[in-house]
């Protein structure tokens, strides 16, 4: 464990602002997964953490007070929304997703985006194909279901009605077969939180829509985050901190690109810092229009004017565990400081007990970075995030993990003038 207490890094009030992935759901749900997630650690690691409302307008929040080392340390936390635009493009018929599916796949097949993606971490691209096979599947078992009670019915009618001419029996089956296999397609989508296939097609859906490009209406709403941090830079806090959480994590990078480049982060003011968690990058910077990506990657990759961290861990079968986006992408610039990549170590900060409970929930494992660790080591996420240390003197002597993949994977690489 290599954590640093200096005094320059110290902190009593910080702002975070927490980018959540592609998720329809209230920011509330966050809220109390802190809360709850928060306690436990606190019991765990031998601190204090308290949640009060959050004072004022604005985004959805809340307050954290803390004890941690012996130090008072407040902290304003704002969810940056977006859940809104998530569900709207959620709200597909059936077809619509199944065409999503076909369309999907070509763009990533085409660009050979996916190929490439192969070289990197299994694990998510068996997320990424599992929604074409799980929607596959389902209209296979429809169709089937659906064909043979049709077949049954129509000999049944045929069997009553000798004089049934071969096309009647036809209409017959047909009549009986499509609202069979609609009725079966429509319980798969309304019980999809437990399959989760419409969800993550409509995730992945979204990015190669545009082949990488950032749709209108995101641009607009990473334009609102970025003026809200911006705020925060002004303000008397000691760390203005970014969460980026699964896609999240793109948007942050983008976010604060555009913040450094327009002049808005000031060496006198803040610290800034910048914790990607579960970054999927790669899915979106290695589709041929992700050039604003790209070049934002690079960009802020060499900055001086914060601290950037990447955590991931290979037990997340949805992150792409220790790529480092910058690198794998093919834009890391000869100065390229960051972002500093290693594993949140799941097989060993969670006990046996406990790696064994959660080792297959799969998209519980995607949030774990949110929550407690039963034997935590030197990542916690509510000490980085309510702690006295900032994120830069917290792992300023933090080395990268050694089986982090650091080179060149993806097959496009030009980047937005």
């Amino acid at each position: 464990m290599s954590v640093r207490n200096d005094h320059a890094g110290r902190i009593r009030r910080r702002r975070v602002f927490y980018i959540p992935g592609y998720d329809p759901i209230h920011p509330r749900r966050y809220r109390e997964l802190y809360r709850r997630e928060g306690a436990a650690q606190a019991a765990i690691s031998g601190y204090e953490i308290a949640l009060k409302p959050k004072r004022g307008d604005g985004n959805y929040g809340w307050s954290v007070n803390a004890l941690i080392d012996n130090v008072e340390v407040v902290t304003e936390v704002e969810v940056l929304v977006w859940s809104d635009i998530v569900r709207a493009s959620m709200k597909g018929s059936i077809p619509a997703t199944y065409a999503q599916l076909f369309r999907t796949a070509s763009i990533y097949i085409s660009t050979g985006a996916l190929a490439r993606l192969m070289r990197l971490r299994k694990g998510p691209v068996i997320a990424a194909l599992y929604p074409v096979a799980m929607l596959l599947l389902q209209l296979a078992l429809a169709l089937s279901v659906g064909f043979g009670l049709g077949r049954m019915i129509s000999a049944a009618v045929a069997t009553l009605l000798p004089t049934l001419p071969d096309w009647g029996a036809i209409l017959v089956l047909l009549a009986v077969m499509f609202p069979v296999s609609w009725a079966i397609l429509e319980w798969f989508r309304r019980k999809d939180g437990k399959f989760f296939a419409y969800y993550l097609m409509h995730d992945y859906a979204y990015a190669a829509a545009t082949r990488g490009a950032n749709p209108a209406e995101l641009e607009d709403r990473m334009s609102e985050f970025g003026a809200t941090i911006a705020a925060a830079l002004q303000s008397e806090v000691d760390e203005v901190l970014i969460v980026g959480h699964s896609s999240g994590a793109h948007i942050g990078v983008s976010v604060l690109a555009d913040l450094i480049r327009a002049g808005k982060v000031s060496q006198n003011g803040p610290k800034l810092a910048f914790l990607s968690l579960g970054q999927v990058v790669p899915m979106v910077s290695f589709l041929p229009e992700a050039a604003r990506l790209r070049g934002d990657l690079r960009y802020l990759s060499a900055r001086s004017e914060l601290a950037w961290v990447d955590v991931t861990a290979p037990g997340d079968g949805c992150a792409f565990a220790l790529c480092d986006p910058v690198s794998v992408s093919g834009v890391a610039p000869p100065d390229k400081r960051w972002p500093l990549v290693f594993s949140a170590a799941f097989t060993r900060s969670l006990s046996a007990e406990r790696w064994k409970a959660l080792r297959w929930r799969f998209f519980r494992l995607h949030f774990q970075y949110l929550c407690a660790f039963d034997r935590p080591r030197d990542y916690d996420y509510f000490q980085i995030t309510a702690g006295p240390l900032s994120l830069a003197a917290r792992y300023a002597d933090r080395a990268p993990s050694k089986s982090r993949i650091d080179h060149v994977v993806s097959g496009h690489t030009s980047i937005a003038a």
